[in-house]
């Protein structure tokens, strides 16, 4: 039986810190565009820049991004340069505060990959991460800067964040293996 570890509320409450943190850090949001990756952290950014909206009375530019063809753990043809399909972002990346954001941060791999895609854009001013949680378990040198929970877990357990965008309810679970 899943172990619900953050609920609906938990969550927004989580998002609407990391929004405050995020302006804070950045002195405003002047230059700044959000980056979610591919699929629940583009609904979590979309949710930060609404948040950022109506604090800044501002429209932070959202993007969605696909890091598939960046990744390590799948084979690519040597032959060709990954090409990002299924990526949506509508404004330049170049000279920008990038805001990365993703559901959960585990073993650093999707982030890495994340990093090559954006660099493939343009080269961005700054390049910082959002997470609703991490879980720990590093296999690379990558950390959040801005997390909404800390959710040290097992490997053999999954974390597991429903947003209701897609799962039609807010969430994160602990399920074990």
């Amino acid at each position: 039986m899943p172990k619900v570890v953050v609920d609906a509320m938990a969550m927004q409450r989580a998002l609407t810190r990391i929004t405050y943190e995020i302006i804070e850090r950045n002195k405003g949001v002047d230059d700044l565009v959000i980056l979610g990756i591919k699929t629940r952290g583009v609904y979590l950014a979309r949710r930060i820049a609404s948040r950022l909206q109506q604090l800044e009375n501002v429209t932070v530019p959202v993007g969605d991004l696909d890091v598939t063809p960046y990744r390590d753990d799948i084979e690519h043809d040597a032959q060709n340069e990954p090409e990002v399909t299924a990526t949506n972002i509508a404004f330049p990346v170049a000279g920008k505060k990038v805001i990365l954001v993703d559901d959960v941060l585990y073993t650093g791999r999707t982030i890495r990959a994340a990093m090559s895609a954006v660099m493939a854009l343009g080269r961005p001013k700054s390049i910082n991460l959002a997470v609703l949680v991490d879980r720990g378990h590093r296999e690379l040198p990558i950390r959040a800067d801005f997390v909404g929970k800390n959710i040290p877990s097992s490997q053999r357990e999954r974390i597991k964040v429903s947003v209701s965008e897609i799962d039609n309810r807010d969430a994160v679970e602990i399920l074990k293996a």
